[in-house]
């Protein structure tokens, strides 16, 4: 019989590969037909959900994000982190939570929304999020992840108080700038987030419209210069305003589009034209933009409307190197650390 102790080590040797700490941030962007749902894992192994997708569709949405969740390696969510409580955004999450574990639920506070409808998802947001803690951020707190930083930008109508990521400078851009129709929605309470990790830097604002990006961006740009860009509102153009994208020079854009939702053609052109742009990534072909308003089809997540729900991969590491695939063709491009 073998030693207890010599057993041990056998295991331990043989599992290391398992156990080993992972080095990069990994953040899927899962496949919801318009609304979002995005799961990050740090290198410590944790996890962030941002929104659960729709309801409805036999179960589509929560299916999809715990395929995302097997390929990621992971068995539960440690933060769901929801942007606004409008359908596309909230709307699977009651499902989800009767299969996964999710230990706890990050918000903007109450739906200010007071509709039917609207009652309906707060109802069941409550019936969910009744089952881990809850934890409601306002603008300028921080998310207690281990390894990267996560803070509110944008949080029930409030913006972050003061300028971050060397943010702060007077933006030019702000002298062409057109404010439209305030927007009384819980749009316009998304609870937005930008995440830094070394050197990488990662901006996902939800639904925020149109004037709530332009507070963030005139007349001095708050947030800085970021690597990658997750478009606000499906790449809708009610948000997206060139002064807010410009001035934050995502090197890669995700559009987190459905066929039919997204990917305008003024809010396609305002991320092509930013400056230092080097690619534009998206989860769905927009039909309503034709071939002369959508990406490379190699860097389209889902080229037709009756689609598989493929999804787009990122991997970023602490130098500010990453990685994009397209999980539906395995096309991957790399983007260097910047110098």
């Amino acid at each position: 019989m073998r030693p207890v102790a010599t057993t041990l080590a056998a295991v331990a040797l043989c599992c290391a590969p398992l156990l080993a700490a992972r080095n990069t941030l990994d953040i899927y962007f899962v496949d919801v037909e318009g609304g979002q749902a995005t799961l990050l894992v740090t290198p410590a192994g944790e996890s962030l959900l941002v929104d659960a997708g729709w309801p409805g569709f036999e179960g589509r949405d929560p299916v999809r994000i715990q395929e995302a969740m097997k390929k990621a390696g992971i068995q539960h969510i440690d933060y769901f982190w929801m942007t606004h409580f409008h359908t596309d955004h909230v709307g699977g999450l009651e499902a989800l939570a009767e299969k996964v574990t999710i230990k706890t639920f990050v918000d903007h506070g109450d739906n200010i929304e007071t509709s039917a409808g609207a009652q309906r998802l707060s109802a069941a947001y409550e019936r969910a999020r009744a089952k881990g803690k809850r934890l409601t951020l306002k603008a300028g707190d921080k998310l207690p992840l281990k390894g990267v930083d996560v803070v509110a930008v944008a949080s029930n109508g409030a913006l972050i108080p003061k300028a971050i990521n060397g943010g702060g400078a007077a933006n030019a851009l702000c002298a062409s700038s057109q404010p439209r129709a305030v927007d009384p929605t819980e749009n316009a309470r998304s609870l937005g987030f930008l995440l830094t990790f070394g050197k990488f830097r990662f901006l996902d604002l939800g639904d925020l419209t149109w004037n709530k990006e332009l507070e963030l961006a005139c007349p001095n740009h708050l947030l800085g210069k970021i690597d990658v860009y997750l478009t606000t509102h499906h790449g809708m153009d009610m948000s997206g305003p060139a002064q807010i994208v410009h001035a934050l020079a995502p090197r890669v854009t995700i559009m987190n589009n459905g066929a039919k939702k997204g990917g305008a053609a003024p809010a396609v052109k305002v991320v092509r034209s930013s400056p230092g742009l080097e690619d534009l990534w998206q989860v769905h072909f927009a039909v309503a933009g034709g071939p002369d308003n959508n990406t490379a089809a190699d860097q389209i997540a889902n080229l037709e409307e009756n689609c598989q729900g493929h999804g787009l991969m990122l991997s970023a590491r602490k130098d500010g190197a990453f990685d994009v695939v397209n999980l539906r063709n395995q096309h991957k491009k790399s983007y260097q650390a910047r110098k």
